[in-house]
């Protein structure tokens, strides 16, 4: 079976959740036998023809010339070139710019499956019209691809009740580590259990203001580690909005998973702002290593966490868990951590996600089959 992944900024990973997720889904597949193609923007540093296996085909995206919308483009090129190689599965990692590609291309014999992600038209970052576009492209995709996955229970609940569209839930997966190298903190000058940690991309809906607000008004003891991508204009509000502040350090994007590993493992406790997508990857890796979470108050990440968590819907309430971590930590930490532990080797582990993605595959290849057979 020949599988196309579409609709990420490529792997290895250099970007974010779903570059993450596409990376793990693509070398997984290529390691039980199935062809994987993963199409990357021209600009990705990875030269090579092969990553572990699978191989890479590099289309153009004017991105650094006119920005986000440039991946309507290099979505269109990348959809255009899959049907015309006649892959059997067509994997979009998202609706927000692939969609719209749907009403141009014919699909050929291909089955296209879309990761519906999360509640894209939510964003704080959009204006009203980027909103009702958000929203109609997202319409688009599920009248128009052939199956939806949803990476949570609240988004496939969502697609239901909206649209009465059945869709596949599979989230997405993590690794426990089987040993993580404490010693890579120390080139950030931390010590354990002595910062908080923050790891997102710097956007509004992910919360990273809440959090920081109400760091500055606790007692900072510890300083606050803010990993993410520096080029965003909510990067650059935050950062003239904390002024001089010595407490709070941006460490830009770090994109090795030994090194994340270590900063999860020992931060004092580890901030979740994120509250518009579905099964964050972030948050399962934070599980996965063992941190102490404090998590935003949303359907999304208590379907994940459960009751294994500190949970905060202001930033009154960020004060109130920094001030008294020590406490929280010595009363909850060890219960909290093995429980995510448990939920990461039952429900989210790559082998049993891979798995499921295998048995969709398959049934999904089947069906096609006897479907253009006819």
């Amino acid at each position: 079976m020949r599988i196309a992944i579409i609709g990420t900024r490529g792997i290895p990973n250099q970007y974010g959740g779903f570059e993450q997720f596409a990376e793990y889904l693509a070398t997984g597949l290529q390691q039980k036998g199935f062809e994987v193609t993963v199409y990357n923007p021209e600009f990705h540093s990875f030269r090579e023809h092969f990553f572990e296996g699978v191989k890479i085909v590099r289309k153009w995206s004017p991105e650094k010339q006119i920005g986000a919308s440039a991946n309507f483009i290099y979505d269109y090129l990348c959809l255009k070139d899959a049907i015309r190689k006649k892959f059997d599965i067509i994997y979009e990692a998202g609706y927000g710019t692939n969609s719209i590609s749907h009403l141009f291309l014919n699909f050929g014999s291909s089955a296209i499956v879309t990761n519906m992600d999360g509640l894209e038209w939510k964003r704080a970052k959009w204006g009203p019209m980027t909103r009702w576009l958000t929203k109609y492209f997202e319409k688009l995709a599920v009248k128009t691809s052939h199956n939806l996955i949803a990476d949570n229970t609240g988004i496939q609940k969502y697609l239901f009740e909206q649209y009465q569209a059945n869709s596949h839930m599979i989230p997405y997966g993590a690794e426990i580590p089987e040993k993580v190298d404490d010693s890579l903190i120390n080139q950030y000058s931390l010590q354990p259990a002595g910062y908080f940690l923050l790891i997102a991309r710097l956007e509004p809906e992910n919360n990273v203001e809440m959090i920081i607000d109400g760091y500055l008004r606790s007692d900072k003891k510890w300083p606050l580690i803010c990993v993410g991508g520096m080029q965003t204009k909510h990067f650059k509000y935050l950062n003239q909005k904390i002024g001089n502040e010595k407490m709070v350090h941006f460490v830009g994007g770090i994109y090795k998973k030994e090194v994340l590993d270590a900063l999860r493992k020992n931060a004092l406790a580890y901030f979740h702002g994120h509250s518009v997508g579905g099964t964050n990857p972030s948050l399962l890796e934070a599980m996965a290593a063992g941190s102490f979470i404090a998590a935003h108050n949303n359907d999304f990440n208590r379907g994940v966490l459960e009751a294994n968590a500190l949970y905060f819907s202001d930033s009154d309430q960020v004060t109130t868990i920094i001030n008294e971590v020590e406490r929280l930590r010595n009363e909850s930490f060890a219960s909290f951590s093995r429980s995510n532990l448990d939920i990461i080797s039952n429900k989210y582990s790559w082998e049993h996600i891979i798995q499921q993605y295998i048995d969709l595959f398959n049934k999904i290849y089947y069906a096609n089959s006897r479907q253009n057979q006819k």
